[in-house]
């Protein structure tokens, strides 16, 4: 990977000089979620109507679910940014999202803007957004104040990670998919999906960690790819010596993650490395884990070396959040979901958003 071996080599003489750990326990972070009783926290509301600009028409943007939401801190509040579907009458994946804002003051009981503030329009990206909408948002902020969304475009073709930024959360300007100009855009149409930045904390507020001059990020669903950006929008991923994707983090048969290791909310340096949640499903056949029902979502830990970043130095074999509450398990997706995109450090607390069988907001903290 371009610029791989230097970055390495300054790190390493960075490490040293610091005491940057380089082994980590199993105890650590994250390992103890509590869900409280308030959940869930964001449901499906009808009379939110606003008009969309591909239809030219009045639509109900949330009547069918909400869900799979990021999480951010802005002016001393929690800000989520959350997928919501419009059509209850189309089948999975068939209807259009559009990404909602909610604000609260407590992590729990929240307020919400009344129209959607990102989704698809008439500009450049509608290819990529129409019809299916965008999805599945995590947000992050840089020390200068510019919030970085990474969501899935969703043309009912090809899933896209995009990009868009903004200076308040409400408006945002599309900077189009992440890959378009890597290697000449070699992966412009490759499935592409889930973007976890990684992030540091400062003064108990996450921001955007630049090291090396560069930023870096998580990404992917069927396995976990490494990528870097001088600019945050447009993206390197890692390839291997055959000039394809490198999978940094596979699925493993008999585990949760049997079918899917898809990049939960922007990873966070702390002492023990850099730490990623991540969205493992269980597999539909013999190689799933006996523990959880077949197809269900929970959600696993991941801790990379701050020294490189593509070292697994911990990784949970069992998961460390599931569905455990009624309606986790019903909804669009009936197999069991608990699907993290957002976490959050507040009042002194880890509060991580989740998204629950494609059909409500959930949250669960963690002291």
């Amino acid at each position: 990977m371009k610029k791989m071996i230097y970055l390495l080599a300054l790190l390493v003489i960075a490490g040293c000089a610091t005491g940057v750990k380089t082994r980590v326990e199993t105890e650590g972070a994250f390992l103890n979620f509590q869900k409280p009783e308030e959940n869930p926290i964001l449901s499906a509301d009808s009379s939110y109507t606003f008009v969309c600009p591909i239809k030219n028409e009045l639509v109900q943007w949330q009547k069918a679910d909400v869900f799979n939401p990021a999480a951010i801190v802005k002016d001393n509040k929690i800000h989520v940014l959350f997928r919501a579907e419009d059509n209850p009458g189309a089948i999975l994946g068939g209807r259009t999202s559009r990404i909602g804002l909610a604000t609260s003051e407590d992590g729990l009981h929240f307020e919400i803007y009344p129209t959607p503030v990102l989704y698809p329009d008439s500009g450049e990206f509608l290819q990529y957004d129409y019809p299916g909408g965008c999805e599945d948002p995590r947000v992050v902020v840089t020390e200068e104040g510019l919030y970085v969304m990474a969501y899935t475009s969703w043309n009912q073709d090809v899933a896209r990670l995009s990009i868009a930024f903004s200076k308040d959360l409400i408006h945002w300007e599309k900077k189009g998919p992440a890959f378009a100009t890597a290697y000449d855009g070699k992966f412009l149409d490759r499935w592409s999906k889930s973007g976890s930045i990684i992030t540091r904390l400062v003064d108990d507020n996450q921001v955007v960690a630049k090291i090396d001059g560069e930023y870096w990020m998580y990404w992917g669903e069927q396995f976990i790819n490494l990528a870097w950006s001088e600019n945050l929008y447009d993206w390197y991923p890692a390839l291997d010596e055959q000039g394809e994707l490198e999978a940094i983090i596979e699925t493993r048969p008999g585990y949760f993650d049997s079918n899917l290791t898809e990049c939960g909310p922007p990873a966070v340096i702390l002492d023990e490395g850099i730490v990623l949640l991540y969205n493992g499903k269980n597999s539909d056949g013999d190689d799933a884990s006996p523990d959880l029902p077949r197809g269900t979502y929970s959600v696993g830990k991941i801790v990379f070396d701050p020294v490189n970043p593509e070292k697994v130095l911990f990784r949970s074999d069992t998961c460390l959040l599931k569905p455990t509450l009624p309606h986790e398990a019903t909804g669009q997706y009936k197999s069991g979901t608990t699907f993290a995109e957002g976490l959050v450090r507040y009042q002194s607390k880890w509060l991580l958003y989740y998204g629950t069988a494609d059909s409500y907001v959930g949250v669960a903290i963690s002291e």
